[in-house]
């Protein structure tokens, strides 16, 4: 029988000890005092176009609130609370999470539980700080314009400028600092979204996480949209601002060819329009002021059209008139494709009007603009 006892006891023991599993779900204990009851409460997950999604609601109770579920991965989420302003954003995972609402400011709710809510943390602040910096030299630049000012000028300008390259490096950095936390995962979707996303440097920084990022459920599907932003992204790169703008040869009205190449001036825009498009027509007097304006000083126009559609009768006269209508005097070409033009296609065309605007060497110095301020990058370039 004192046989039995000990083995039983040394059973216990070895049960008492195994390791606690981890969870497969999260349980959400929020308090929310000052909350009267009934009143409703919402858990949402953000999505990577930056919207919310709700998964869930509760009801106050007692000044509590409860959610439970699951989640395949830690998620941007957020909690609000009818009768309270605003939301509190946090990572969710599969824990025991512990939320007090601050009524007065849910900004400032407290949390406990989630260890990637630590990375989500300290990323926000230290972006905090570095945007307040860069805002700050921006103001000090402001409130320094006279000339008697101009040593401190220089100088706070330099910093300004370190400050911005700071404040645009930032998420690559936290991402290379932090290749094993799930926010960097969180802050590769956020940043891969936004339209002047350097997808080639973002996708590298992501094949350099640890294996058990890239390997997650949610790795595995940042990486397939990563791939196909990449391959979107090479598409374009070769007319990204910076770059020489690809040659081109299309016909004029009257049948003859013409490249880019043939009428580049110290100034050259391509403008992309179309008889059909009312933006581009609405337009084309604003164009046609700049270019009587700043040809005889070197600026060059190369008009591509995208008619062709299957609506148009006769694209070609239909064309023809609008020149004549909108009197565009610069050199006309199109192949009378519609969004299949070749060049459209070279210059990855998915909208009219666009604009491209080439300085002296054939490089692409800015895109899509209109009225002010293409003629100012047009009278800037001129005066260099």
């Amino acid at each position: 029988m004192k046989n039995v006892l000990i083995f039983t006891f040394i059973g216990l023991l070895f049960i008492g000890c195994k390791p606690e599993e981890k969870r497969t779900d999260y349980i959400i204990n929020g308090k929310a005092e000052g909350v009267y009851n009934g009143v409703r409460s919402y858990l949402k997950t953000v999505q990577k176009n930056g919207f919310e999604r709700t998964i869930d609601t509760a009801i106050v109770v007692d000044e509590k609130f409860t959610f439970t579920g699951k989640v395949p991965y830690p998620t941007r989420s957020s909690i609000s609370i009818n009768s309270v302003n605003g939301k509190f954003n946090f990572m969710l995972e599969n824990s025991v999470i512990d939320i007090t609402i601050n009524k007065a400011n849910i900004t400032q709710s407290e949390i406990t539980g989630s260890s990637s809510q630590n990375d989500y943390e300290r990323y926000q602040e230290a972006f905090s700080a570095t945007h307040n910096e860069t805002v700050s030299l921006r103001m000090q630049l402001r409130n320094n314009r006279s000339n008697r000012a101009l040593a401190m000028r220089d100088s706070i300008t330099r910093l300004a400028q370190l400050a911005q390259k700071k404040l645009q490096e930032f998420p690559l950095n936290f991402i290379k600092n932090n290749k094993s936390s799930f926010y960097s995962l969180a802050v590769i979707e956020t940043e891969s979204a936004k339209n002047n996303a350097n997808i080639d440097e973002l996708f590298t920084a992501f094949n350099n996480l640890d294996s058990e990022l890239k390997t997650s459920p949610k790795g595995v599907s940042l990486k397939v949209e990563l791939e196909n932003l990449l391959a979107a992204y090479k598409k374009k790169a070769p007319v990204n601002i910076g770059q020489i703008a690809p040659n081109f040869t299309a016909p004029t009205p009257d049948g003859n060819t013409v490249s880019l190449d043939d009428i580049k001036g110290k100034v050259t825009i391509i403008d992309f329009w179309a008889a059909w498009c009312g933006p581009c027509r609405r337009e084309n007097p604003n164009v046609v002021k700049i270019y009587n304006k700043y040809h005889d000083q070197g600026l060059e126009i190369i008009g591509v059209s995208l008619d062709g559609s299957r609506a148009q009768k006769n694209p070609k006269q239909t064309w023809i008139n609008a020149i004549e209508k909108d009197k565009l005097t610069w050199t006309q070409v199109s192949n009378l494709q519609y969004f299949q033009d070749p060049v459209a296609q070279l210059y990855n065309i998915r909208a009219i009007p666009a604009t491209f605007i080439l300085d002296a060497e054939g490089k692409i110095v800015a895109k899509n603009l209109r009225g002010y301020a293409l003629e100012a990058k047009v009278k800037e370039l001129l005066d260099q």
